[in-house]
């Protein structure tokens, strides 16, 4: 959790309200996580005072960098040059409704000579030297704008375009359903700060219930951080790492109090349940000035062995304070999207592509693949998380 002490004083005109709430989550080797949030918009880089809220557990200038870096996947990219600009989507109701066939893919060993190579260089670097006033929050982080929306998911839906229901991605800027890892080291421009970052995050795609049209995101903050009291046992994610947090198929109500559900964020004083809502009770509508966010926990703890399972979570798993469990015995950063919508709330509400139906919040879920520079990703975790230093965008954060 933040610590005041090590935070960066903030002008009066920037102070806000912290609010603290755990959330427990029932499933297998599931800890209880309270995680701080930036309340004012995960699009204000340098902002380090934030408050505490519920995570959901599993449950435009881009950069493009030429800098090789091994890809721990067997995926290579494909041969035809592909346009880092994404095709337009027609987006309709119909659109975000799409019927999807039987999902393909399974398991997905890692390469293990590139993981290997990988390793013997994170142990081979040193710490960086620390500059005076850094925090001790052991978290790294990338700064993100949406990128493009497309009825594709190349982890659940790869190779088959339209088969998905719509999702809003950010990140990496040339993902389509045919994306594989070596894509994302090929084709690397990006809406991520820092640009050595080369991942595809993406959620399903938010609309308002009134209008039916989407409203994406405006802030997306990417953390990789410690949930643990102690991470010197931390490793760098291997290339190539898919997760995805969440349940597309959960399709209950999310009323005031739910688990899962969207929150309002603000400055000053103000309810995170919104001051009302909407009409079916499942979406909360903020005070002046807050807009809606939503935050979701990815697991901590790899198998080791492969970058993706046939559900896409089996390969993954949530450790605790004594450790990860045997059959994911490597910690890796923590994973949680801080994401922002530039909406209030309406009492006509909104709905997600993964539940036009039911209208409720219980379907919002995400998806990673990662793709670093493997040195950006080495530095990272040994500085920031390794040694329980506060990092932003570019490095240490003071």
């Amino acid at each position: 959790m933040s610590n005041p002490a090590n935070e960066r004083e903030l002008p009066p005109s920037r102070h806000r309200r912290r609010s603290k709430r755990a959330l427990t989550v029932a499933c297998a080797a599931v800890a209880v996580v309270a995680v701080a949030v930036t309340a004012a918009g995960v699009s204000l880089a340098d902002d380090r005072s934030e408050p505490t809220r519920d995570v959901l557990v599993a449950g435009k200038a881009a950069a493009v960098s030429t800098a090789p870096a091994p890809v721990s996947s067997s995926a290579a990219p494909r041969a035809t040059p592909k346009s880092a600009s994404p095709k337009p989507v027609k987006t309709t109701a119909a659109t975000t409704t799409a019927a999807a066939p039987a999902p393909r893919g399974g398991w997905v060993p890692v390469d293990r000579v590139a993981w290997q190579k990988q390793l013997d260089a994170y142990k081979a670097r040193k710490v960086d030297p620390v500059p005076a006033g850094v925090g001790d929050l052991p978290e790294f982080r990338a700064d993100c704008q949406y990128s493009h929306r497309r009825a594709d998911d190349p982890i659940v839906f790869p190779g088959l375009a339209g088969a998905s229901h719509m999702h809003s991605f950010v990140g990496n800027k040339a993902v389509d359903a045919d994306t594989t890892a070596g894509d994302l080291m090929k084709f690397t421009a990006t809406t991520c700060k820092p640009v050595l970052d080369h991942s595809a995050y993406w959620v399903p795609t938010l609309y308002d219930n009134a209008t039916k049209k989407p409203v994406e995101t405006t802030g997306f903050r990417v953390y990789y951080r410690s949930l643990r009291k102690k991470s010197s046992d931390v490793k760098p994610m291997p290339n190539g790492l898919r997760m995805i947090a969440g349940d597309a198929k959960k399709k209950v109500p999310t009323p005031r109090g739910a688990q899962g559900q969207f929150y309002c964020a603000f400055y000053g004083p103000g309810d995170l349940d919104g001051v009302a809502r909407s009409t079916n009770g499942n979406w909360p509508i903020c005070g002046t000035p807050a807009t809606l966010h939503f935050m979701m926990q990815f697991p901590d703890c790899w198998d080791g062995k492969n970058l993706d399972s046939p559900n896409h979570k089996d390969h993954v798993t949530y450790g605790g304070e004594q450790g990860c469990p045997a059959s994911h015995p490597v910690r890796i950063p923590a994973i949680t999207f801080d994401i922002q919508y530039g909406a209030k709330g309406t009492k006509a509400g909104y709905y997600l592509s993964s539940d036009p139906q039911g209208k409720s919040a219980s379907s919002m879920h995400g998806d990673a693949f990662v793709m670093w520079d493997a040195d950006a990703m080495n530095k990272r975790t040994k500085n920031c998380i390794a040694e329980r230093k506060t990092c932003d965008n570019n490095g240490y954060y003071r």
